[in-house]
């Protein structure tokens, strides 16, 4: 298991920029997938990005390609997500996630969430 902990969110205006971090214990980060995801209550669970062991690979969501980037530092047991020209539409509560297998897009392919961390974009 690895232990997940969110953090960069906040509020800011259309077009704007925010970088989240995560910050992980626990199993090997350097063997673990990630990948982040955002969830609006009553709602199912979003991808937004992953990304390999290695740093090699990574996949995005149609609604954030070209404007998000997904990286990791396996020194500092860390990934983080950039998130430029953000829209209101970004508006809600993102969470990182982990995964000791393979790459992908699917929520269920995660065992481990961290708290998450409110990302808010006004118009």
């Amino acid at each position: 298991q690895v232990q997940l902990v969110e953090s960069g969110g906040g509020s800011v205006q259309a077009g704007g920029s925010l970088r989240l971090s995560c910050g992980a214990s626990g199993r090997t980060f350097s063997t673990t997938v990630m990948a982040w995801f955002r969830r609006s209550p009553g709602k199912e669970s979003e991808f937004v990005a992953a990304i390999s062991w290695t740093g090699r690979t990574t996949y995005y969501a149609d609604s954030v390609k070209g404007r998000f980037l997904i990286s990791r530092d396996n020194a500092e047991n860390t990934v983080y997500l950039i998130m430029n020209s953000l829209k209101p539409d970004d508006t809600t509560v993102y969470y990182c996630a982990a995964n000791q297998y393979y790459i992908g897009t699917a929520h269920t392919q995660y065992s481990d969430w961290g708290q998450g961390t409110q990302v808010t974009v006004s118009s």
